[in-house]
């Protein structure tokens, strides 16, 4: 049976999917889509995973692709740099998902460190390869995520080559890769509009969107297919629904499905912040608890405590909204989107110099210390420990020597078949070894499991034994006694016999 592609697949397998949840790393994971299922999302992306690891390493796997019957439809998200490995990881991940989406749009640092997401938006050729590897050998479709250029007329150019290559569906952020933290700024959707114009494929747009009034007007102004934040329904789940609920609301219902779905702690500590966000800058007292809870009932908990000490401000909003100032569009206490302060607006002259005492007295402290060939990092470190010692050469390390597979792990050095941690665990497994240097004792245990087994089997047949000597026993004493008690019967008999006579 042919894969669908383009309109088609975005008609029957996303059933022409209007709003989208973007991929978000550590964000994005199984309870967060659900709770975004529940609030008009119509479809969902995994977060971003690492594709080389995902296709060697079974922990990572099992513990990054965690789906249910109902987390349809859903697009799973790989970076990666190599077509082969992409192909690989995405076969491993394509009976549980509608497509498979390329990252070509990640613009922070650990990506350029990489070597994947935007920073191989220059790499037409490499890209090519990727797509039409992926387009040919999946039994899904695939799919792209890319941030335009600075000229409109690449930012097409580039669209056209992955469509050409079989690209079946692509979102286009109206931001550039240099878009980003202080610098992000307004997305411009004029360029994914040109995109849309020059393409005969399905195309999302990304950006902007913190209202269900901007979807609209993204839809309008651009003519896509749907429209895809991260941002906006991070700080208000229900973006899809145009309501802006209670953030103790969400929070709780977010944390239930938490329980239900367990995820990384990390993930839950985000979304809370997140959802609670503005609340928090002003109950400074809890926010330093939420940061330190360490499971879900620790989280409920606290938030109950932010409900409750927002109270007395919904009472006075309640009596009188009009007196209520607040710098915000909404109450604290609703759940509403971050706006980014501008880098070049006015810094409060408190702050600033505040600041500035910081650096002076740090930049003063730095120059006590020996600093050569030390980083900023390491400064920063030895400041506080200035007993801290550290090794500036920099180390080799020797590869795994797994010659089965192509990785590019570093080997541990301990390990006496000279593997990585992950190829070392899957050889042990296989062949029953144990590793002492990466204390995999799967023969110990092994042979720990068939001695108990033994010993359980010799003492059956023990009891067994000693069970047929007892029976024995009884039953020649039972024999014995009534012989006797014939015998006896017999005498008695007689005596009385020979009395009669």
């Amino acid at each position: 049976m042919e894969k669908p592609s383009g309109f088609d697949f975005w008609k029957t397998k996303l059933k022409s999917a209007k709003y989208v949840v973007a991929p978000m790393v550590d964000q994005s994971e199984l309870p967060w889509r659900m709770l975004s299922r529940r609030y008009g999302a119509e479809l969902c992306y995994t977060p971003m995973f690492h594709a080389a690891l995902f296709s060697k390493d079974t922990i990572y796997r099992n513990e990054s692709l965690k789906i249910c019957e109902e987390d349809h439809p859903l697009i799973v998200q790989f970076c990666a740099n190599d077509p082969e490995i992409l192909l690989k990881a995405a076969r491993l991940a394509e009976p549980y998902c509608e497509a498979i989406d390329i990252n070509l749009g990640c613009p922070q640092s650990i990506a350029k460190k990489g070597h994947y997401g935007a920073f191989l938006q220059d790499e037409w050729e490499l890209l090519e390869k990727m797509v039409s590897v992926c387009n040919r050998e999946l039994k899904v479709p695939i799919t792209c995520k890319i941030r335009r250029f600075d000229s409109v007329d690449k930012t097409v150019e580039y669209a056209k080559m992955l469509e050409k290559a079989g690209c079946q569906l692509l979102t286009v952020h109206g931001r550039t890769r240099e878009q980003k933290g202080p610098l992000t700024g307004l997305a411009d959707w004029s360029y994914i509009k040109a995109v849309k114009e020059n393409v005969k494929i399905p195309v999302f747009a990304n950006g902007n969107i913190q209202y269900l009034s901007d979807v609209d007007n993204c839809i309008k102004e651009t003519n896509v297919e749907g429209v895809m934040t991260a941002e906006g329904n991070l700080h208000n789940p229900a973006l899809f629904r145009g309501i802006n609920p209670s953030i103790w609301d969400m929070s709780l219902e977010y944390l239930d499905l938490a329980e239900k779905y367990p995820c990384a702690m990390s993930a839950v500590r985000g979304h809370v912040f997140k959802i609670c966000h503005h609340a928090l800058q002003v109950h400074v007292d809890i926010r330093d608890q939420v940061a330190a809870a360490r499971n879900v009932d620790e989280f409920k908990f606290w938030v109950h405590k932010l409900k409750e000490a927002c109270q007395t401000d919904v009472e006075k909003y309640t009596i009188n909204p009009e007196e209520w100032k607040s710098k915000l569009p909404l109450p604290y206490w609703i759940c509403q989107p971050y706006v980014r302060p501008d880098p070049e607006a006015e810094v409060n002259p408190e702050k600033k110099a505040a600041r500035e005492r910081m650096h002076l007295k740090r930049t003063a402290e730095i120059k006590n210390l020996p600093t050569e060939g030390l980083s900023k990092k390491r400064l920063k470190r030895l400041l506080k420990n200035p007993n801290k010692k550290f090794d500036t050469a920099r180390q080799v390390y020797v590869m795994c020597t797994n010659s089965n597979i192509k990785c590019g792990n570093p080997r541990n050095m301990k390990c006496p078949f000279e593997y990585c941690k992950p190829c070392c665990m899957e050889k042990t497994r296989k062949e029953i070894l144990d590793c002492t240097g990466h204390n995999f004792l799967v023969k110990t245990k092994a042979d720990r499991r068939k001695a108990l087994s033994e010993t359980n089997e010799n003492t059956n047949s023990t009891t067994t034994n000693v069970d047929e000597t007892v029976t024995g026993n009884k039953s020649a004493c039972f024999s014995n006694n009534t012989t006797n008690i014939l015998h006896t019967s017999d005498d008695t008999a007689l005596q009385k016999n020979n009395e009669f006579t």
